[in-house]
């Protein structure tokens, strides 16, 4: 709160003037060692916290692939319920958003849209029928897009 003088005048203004003093300018300013120590703390913080929130970004990744492959792989039981079958490694996982030719049982879609047969890093889910693991497989080969690997270049199959 601005409290004025008994003649009505600010108390850090000589004689009424508009500009504040020069003192009062010359405390608003920071030096620039000031500066100095506040940036490098910043860097420092920034540098000790950036690679803490890069591993749980590529944690978030390997968790969305797993939710997203148990997605795919509900959808192709569905797909199995209303026609029979599971669709044709040929045909793919593309048959649970668009209805594949000769299959006239097909009461799809089974997922939303293409874009959700993308796992995080933006390649397509792979499909394997017989699967290694089950009736078929749906997996990705993460981030490296290698077998193997750990972390998150592992590979991320159904089960």
């Amino acid at each position: 709160m601005i409290e004025a003088t008994a003649n009505g005048k600010h108390p850090h203004r000589s004689g009424g003037a508009a500009h504040p003093s020069l003192s009062s300018v010359a405390d608003a300013v920071y030096t620039l060692p000031e500066l100095l120590v506040v940036l490098t703390m910043l860097v420092l913080i920034t540098g000790l916290a950036a690679p803490q929130f890069l591993g749980y970004l590529g944690q978030a990744r390997s968790q969305a692939a797993q939710v997203q492959i148990k997605n795919i792989s509900t959808a192709l039981e569905l797909f199995y319920l209303h026609n029979g079958g599971y669709p044709s490694e040929q045909v793919g996982l593309s048959a649970l958003v668009k209805a594949p030719p000769g299959v006239p049982t097909w009461r799809g879609p089974y997922l939303k849209s293409p874009e959700a047969l993308l796992d995080p890093w933006g390649r397509p889910y792979r499909y394997r029928i017989p699967g290694r693991n089950g009736n078929f497989d749906v997996f990705t080969l993460g981030r490296d897009n290698k077998e193997g690997g750990t972390g998150e270049d592992r590979d991320l199959v159904s089960s």
